[in-house]
């Protein structure tokens, strides 16, 4: 199962909280659904400002109240989108509110360590693609800077006209350990498309972060210990 679907929809409502925040009606759900797409769209891929896809933007979370729509980024260059004196994120928010006709609160959270959040790992290996970097040479280092970083284990894995091969193939790499079944397992994935002369490259990332927190110790020795050693038999005759 955990090597079919994706990771973090697999910890969704059991280890890790949803990225849209909010309760609607059956008669509102879909349009509310379609406003929080059109706002990570916009975000990510914003019409004239370029910097925003260089800002490192890993997470874009929406909470909404009766009065208005919490939009909360997770940047690791926050700088690109805050701008001199918060002249920039002003004119986000503004650009939001106007797309989506409610008021916006705009709040920008920096990440700490960007090598080990899958999403931004995939995104740097499609922009050294794009540049004609060596794909072999792009995931190893990818791989040595997230286990630097601190993870535990990653996974990448490469789809499409690879070297400008003429027939597509899949390329995968594995350093530590990614177990994806295990729900207590910090899991995050990624996933991106560097867009090449020859085609488009699908990057699937996986990083192993550790284990949520309250799950640091030992787990499987915990249960041998309140275990009886020789379960109770009772035979019938």
């Amino acid at each position: 199962m955990g090597q079919k679907v994706n990771p973090v929809g697999f910890r969704t409502g059991v280890m890790v909280g949803w990225k849209s925040k909010w309760y609607a009606s059956k008669r509102d759900f879909a349009g509310l659904l379609i406003e929080d797409f059109k706002v990570r769209d916009f975000i990510k891929n914003h019409p004239s400002k370029q910097q925003y896809r260089h800002a490192g933007i890993n997470k874009v979370e929406i909470e909404r109240t009766r009065d208005e729509v919490k939009v909360v980024l997770e940047v690791a260059r926050p700088g690109l989108i805050i701008g001199k004196k918060g002249t920039e994120i002003e004119l986000l928010q503004n650009e939001l509110q106007s797309l989506i006709g409610r008021r916006v609160n705009l709040k920008v959270e920096e990440i700490s360590r960007p090598e080990i959040h899958a999403q931004l790992v995939a995104e740097d290996i499609a922009e050294q693609l794009q540049k004609r970097a060596s794909f072999r040479r792009t995931m190893k280092r990818s791989m040595e800077q997230t286990m630097e970083a601190g993870a535990k284990g990653i996974k990448i894995q490469l789809a499409g006209r690879l070297g400008g091969a003429e027939m597509a193939r899949r390329e995968k790499q594995i350093s530590g350990s990614i177990p994806l079944s295990t729900l207590r397992a910090k899991i995050d994935y990624g996933f991106a498309e560097a867009k090449t002369p020859q085609g488009n490259i699908g990057i699937q990332v996986w990083v192993n972060q550790g284990f949520y927190r309250g799950d640091e110790s030992n787990g499987d020795d915990a249960e041998a210990s309140q275990a009886p050693k020789k379960p109770a038999r009772s035979y019938k005759r």
